[in-house]
């Protein structure tokens, strides 16, 4: 079966110039083997046979069904026409116009043996994930990937392939279902915080890492989608937002500085339960003699101490996050 006859009249001689610089990148299949190029030639020399293949510029006239001859019979590759990727009626596709070699270079002599390189993507390339990406960026350049250069997963040589799969008819890491899976993979620390007994619902899927990061780059401190980590927490916790009346310095300055927002073994992601979180920084206060003295009332009473009891500091200073009463200086009411 065609899949299409002619290519989008696009001037060849100007491709190359804009390719050129993308010279390799993230394809559109994730390979399973190292291809057959890789065992006789140095990383160095593909890259330089892919840059001197764009300069000539010989694409097949044929476009995909030139490609398929031979790979038609792969499933991964086949899987491609599931996707928005292979959609041969989007305008946008690269279907419609240089369709596979779009992302994998011009064909120039690889169909005679299949030995001569075109751009691979995913863990078995040779490529850097630089070149990779610089394929996928020469279309997906957009608003929401304009602090991807400098970003922390550019800057880890994380590839556009290591957490998109295009051969698909569903990228799992665009799916709230399989998101964490994706994320997870590389993430193992938070991983195992979002499986400890308090955390955001992110197991049940109810929230996603890209609610609160976007792994294509930011302005803020870990890719965080707010300016700030409060103004970040703020989005689902708007009454911790004041201004209020009294106001506790660590809640204005980080939500980080006691919680943990990927999970705690205590109660409310607390980073340390109280009292020792509370006396980080209230050392020297009349509580602290008898707040060290344990959970217990000086041996009297399991649980007898207000300091350590229940709740803890949080006993009296139940207004933790900030006070409007007038009286609440203290965080008591």
């Amino acid at each position: 079966m065609k899949i299409i006859n002619t290519l989008k009249s696009v001037s060849l001689s100007v491709l190359p110039v804009l390719l050129v610089s993308a010279v390799l990148s993230l394809g559109m299949t994730s390979v399973a083997h190292a291809s057959k190029w890789d065992a006789k030639m140095t990383p160095d020399e593909v890259e330089a046979t892919l840059d001197k293949k764009f300069a000539e510029g010989k694409y097949s006239p044929k476009g995909a069904d030139s490609c398929l001859m031979c790979h038609r019979k792969s499933e991964k590759v086949m899987d491609l026409f599931k996707g928005v990727h292979g959609s041969i009626d989007s305008s946008k596709s690269p279907m419609a116009g240089l369709q596979c070699e779009a992302c994998h270079g011009p064909l120039g002599k690889h169909n005679r043996g299949g030995n001569e390189p075109m751009i691979a993507f995913g863990p078995d390339s040779t490529l850097s994930a630089e070149k990779q990406n610089s394929v996928c960026m020469s279309c997906h350049l957009d608003d929401k990937r304009m602090d991807w250069n400098g970003g922390h997963h550019d800057n880890a040589d994380v590839a556009c392939a290591s957490c998109h799969s295009i051969h698909t008819d569903k990228d799992p890491v665009l799916s709230k279902n399989t998101e964490m899976e994706v994320c997870t993979s590389c993430h193992t620390k938070q991983k195992a915080d979002m499986n400890k007994r308090s955390s955001h619902p992110m197991k049940w899927a109810q929230m996603v890492c890209s609610d609160c990061h976007n792994p294509h780059g930011t302005l803020s401190d870990s890719d965080l989608v707010k300016p700030t980590v409060n103004e970040t927490c703020y989005s689902c916790h708007a009454e911790k937002r004041g201004p209020k009346l009294w106001e506790h310095a660590p809640v204005t300055e980080d939500c980080v500085a006691c919680h943990n927002p990927h999970g705690s073994v205590n109660e409310g992601m607390l980073k340390t339960r109280a009292p020792q979180l509370c006396q980080q920084c209230h050392a020297s206060d009349g509580h602290s003699s008898s707040a060290y003295m344990g959970n217990t009332d000086q041996g009297s009473t399991v649980g007898g101490n207000a300091f350590t009891g229940g709740r803890s500091c949080l006993n009296c200073h139940s207004q933790i996050h900030g006070s409007n009463h007038p009286s609440g200086k203290l965080f008591q009411r």
